[in-house]
């Protein structure tokens, strides 16, 4: 576990485990569009088994992360090397997580809805929300490494 903090590949402060986590999160919604794609072909297997691997890496990249953080000593520890105002990086961390988890509970009910009425398309409104979700997951988990690790 010790190659989780060694130097990352981006040129900052961060870990190893917090570039490849952001890289992963930063793609996530382009990967999600290519899912939908798949759905706009009438390729619905297709879209369906990304849709699920998707979530499924979501999960484990999230779980993975976590572990470093905690492993890392949580938030203060990584906050040190920051000009950031401390007060100010928490409230974006609390923002990134508040809409993280609305984010995953959204994503849950999509493919929840998704999977029950399997021939019909009424998981696409909360489909699109999902996708808002993951969208600004992705720049305010972002916005947190950039405050963390490169101000």
């Amino acid at each position: 576990m010790n190659y989780m903090f060694e130097n990352g590949f981006l040129g900052t402060r961060a870990p190893f485990f917090m570039d490849f986590v952001t890289i992963i999160v930063a793609f996530l919604p382009f990967l999600m569009m290519v899912a939908i794609l798949f759905a706009k072909r009438k390729k619905y297997k297709i879209h369906q088994l990304a849709q699920y691997t998707l979530f499924v890496t979501s999960l484990i990249v999230v779980t993975y992360f976590e572990m470093g953080v905690r492993i890392g000593g949580g938030f203060d520890a990584f906050m040190k090397g920051s000009s950031v105002s401390h007060n100010y990086a928490f409230i974006v961390l609390i923002a990134h997580i508040i809409i993280a988890t609305i984010t995953l509970f959204v994503w849950v009910m999509a493919i929840t809805r998704a999977k029950k009425y399997l021939r019909e398309n009424r998981h696409v409104k909360i489909g699109k929300i999902t996708f808002s979700g993951v969208v600004l997951t992705s720049l305010s988990g972002i916005w947190v490494y950039l405050l963390l690790f490169v101000y």
